[in-house]
This record gives C-alpha cells, sequence and structure tokens, in this order.
C-alpha cells in the first residue's frame, strides 16, 4: 500500500502543488467517502483550510476504485494531477 501513499504524493508533487501532502490520508479519506457507494463515478470534495479544498474524481466499483484526478484549489489557482495519464 505504501507504494500507492506514495504515487498519490509524487503526482501531487509533480503537478505544481507546494503544501504539504499526505497520501495516506488522502487515501483513507477517499475510501471513507466511497463506503457504502453504488458502483459509478463520483465528485467528492474536501475543505482543507479557508482557502484551500481538494476535488477528487473517483470511479467506484464492486471491489476496488480509480482516482481519476485531484484538483486541488487554493485561492484562485488549480493544481490538477491526473491519474488516468
Amino acid at each position: 500500500m505504501q507504494e500507492f501513499y506514495d504515487m498519490i504524493e509524487e503526482k501531487i508533487k509533480a503537478c505544481g502543488y507546494p503544501g504539504e501532502i499526505d497520501g495516506y490520508e488522502i487515501y483513507n479519506e477517499i475510501c471513507d467517502e466511497i463506503e457504502e457507494k453504488e458502483p459509478g463515478t463520483y465528485i467528492f470534495m474536501s475543505k482543507k483550510t479557508e482557502n484551500c479544498f481538494f476535488e477528487y474524481k473517483v470511479d467506484v466499483m464492486e471491489e476496488e476504485f480509480n482516482l481519476s484526478y485531484i484538483d486541488i484549489h487554493v485561492s484562485d489557482k488549480v493544481y490538477h494531477a491526473d491519474f488516468d495519464e
């Protein structure tokens, strides 16, 4: 699992986001959001600070999920990490 957490962190850093990132925390937040969801595509938003929120696009399947992208909105700037590339 650590490889998955590291991959999340690396993708977000590669898109230029200068803030702190914790792949484990992001993964667990997504898991909490998709718990008991029907299969399908969802967009979740998570407010981190007054000026920052994360937007996740997640495809939920029967036994797994696919994180398509994370958009990090900081004030008027958006950092886009595409996990389907």
